[in-house]
């Protein structure tokens, strides 16, 4: 049998070897031929990159993403972006399981397999949300927050064409996130893809309300969602009650909340 704290911990390892062995070297290919920025916050020395690659997803939202949301927003009832949003949730409760067990974090793994479960058989394949009406919890994770977990830090924040915040970490477990979500594994590929854009444009419309307090707001947009970003990763896994134990009830399991459907 697979040793799981040996396996992940390699894993961790081999991530951390990338982050400091390639760092200097992704620094110089993606801030070559960019405007640099004075005086870069120490957590972003790729600024002048992440800020260029920000408008870029601006306009590409602006475009293309925002109105598509708006649109769907108005076509669809609410009661239908929900069980769509809650769909989408509980295929992510189970990337969530095996991350837990990555983790070995027993409690919120036995949480996760509950709510697959109940939601999946009770909730018309995850439709409807029985598990958090019956008082489950659910305990969001994903690959980057199982290398943090094993000592892997975020590496330098880092923005991604289209996909938005991340960092160095995060992007490193990208490919094996997605190996794990669900969807990636749909035939044919025209449904697969139909389900990408669903879950894009649910997601954005999600967040249509966020977005617009944002925008209106006297701030660094950048800045503030960066920093926001960095927080929420960093602190993932760190918090512990005064058992050393895991205290996730009061604790950001590492995503960004998103705001319910209307």
């Amino acid at each position: 049998m697979m040793n799981i704290p040996s396996t992940t911990s390699a894993l961790a390892a081999s991530a951390q070897r990338v982050l400091r062995a390639g760092g200097l070297a992704v620094a110089a290919l993606l801030l070559g031929g960019c405007a640099t920025v004075a005086n870069p916050d120490p957590r972003d020395p790729l600024e002048s990159y992440n800020r260029g690659m920000t408008r870029f997803n601006e306009q590409v939202d602006a475009l293309v993403l925002k109105p598509a949301a708006i649109a769907y927003q108005d076509i669809a009832p609410a009661p239908v972006r929900t069980g769509v949003s809650n769909f989408f949730a509980n295929l992510g409760d189970v990337w969530s399981f095996v991350n837990n067990v990555l983790q070995l974090r027993a409690e919120a793994a036995a949480s996760s397999f509950m709510r697959v479960n109940v939601n999946t058989f009770m909730g018309l394949g995850g439709v409807l949300d029985i598990a958090s009406e019956l008082g489950i919890d659910r305990y969001k994770q994903d690959f980057g927050l199982t290398l943090g977990r094993w000592g892997v830090s975020t590496g330098p924040y880092l923005v991604l064409p289209i996909l938005g915040p991340s960092t160095v970490r995060d992007t490193f477990a990208l490919p094996v996130d997605t190996y794990g979500n669900l969807v990636r594994h749909v035939d044919p590929v025209s449904a697969r893809n139909s389900l990408y854009a669903l879950n894009a444009v649910d997601m954005r419309a999600n967040l249509l309300r966020a977005s617009s307090v944002l925008d209106s707001a006297a701030l660094d947009k950048y800045s503030f969602t960066r920093d926001v970003y960095l927080q929420v990763r960093s602190q993932a896994g760190e918090v512990k009650n005064g058992n050393g134990e895991d205290d996730r009830k009061n604790a950001n399991d590492g995503v960004l909340p998103e705001e319910p459907a209307r």
